[in-house]
């Protein structure tokens, strides 16, 4: 059996799906008006004064501190079933298809949320990885229940829910640097740029 990993955003989809879901959740004004007041912690992330699952729990918490879990859960999948198939990256759906019907295990390997990713996938018949929310006493207060689901913690979370020897050749594919280390596991490994799939 061969492994083939696709990173999600920027890879399989053309647009950020966080930012996508924000905006369809809060509406473009509140979006907008938020990403102001953050504006301080991204340029702190850029300086590398936090890092960048701190200043990503940060946004959510402005975003969304306080909803209620089925409220927020239920807002997530409804976007996931209506709003990721426009976003879809058509020549890399298609390497994606293929995968599945050449009897390839198929998993997302995502910095996204699996709140908005998971009923995607189990349209798509194929396993997530990815960064997920806590949720206390079903109220989300604005923490992660993961570490982010980016770079180095990628290729970690990669290792401990398979074994990479079951292989017989492992594709990967990825668009920036928060996908290098998930690409260097792989025989064959696609950089996405400008839409365009590229063997590296």
């Amino acid at each position: 059996m061969n492994l083939a990993l696709f990173d999600f955003d920027g890879t399989l989809s053309t647009k950020d799906s966080l930012g996508e879901f924000f905006k369809y959740a809060l509406g473009d004004i509140k979006y907008y008006l938020t990403l102001i007041k953050f504006a301080p912690i991204f340029i702190l992330w850029q300086l590398k004064f936090i890092k960048n699952y701190r200043a990503k729990e940060i946004l959510f918490k402005m975003f969304f501190k306080g909803i209620d879990e089925k409220t927020f859960k239920d807002l997530a999948e409804k976007f996931s079933l209506e709003e990721l198939d426009k976003m879809i990256n058509k020549d890399v759906y298609e390497k994606f298809t293929k995968h599945k019907k050449d009897g390839d295990r198929v998993i997302i390997v995502s910095a996204s949320m699996r709140c908005w990713l998971d009923a995607w996938c189990k349209k798509e018949s194929v396993e997530l990885i990815s960064t997920e929310l806590l949720f206390e006493d079903k109220i989300f207060k604005g923490k992660f229940a993961t570490k982010n689901c980016h770079g180095i913690e990628k290729f970690n979370r990669i290792i401990e829910y398979l074994n990479m020897n079951d292989y017989d050749s492992i594709y990967a594919y990825g668009d920036s640097s928060g996908d290098t280390q998930m690409l260097e596991m792989a025989d064959h490994k696609y950089l996405i740029k400008d839409g365009s799939i590229k063997e590296i």
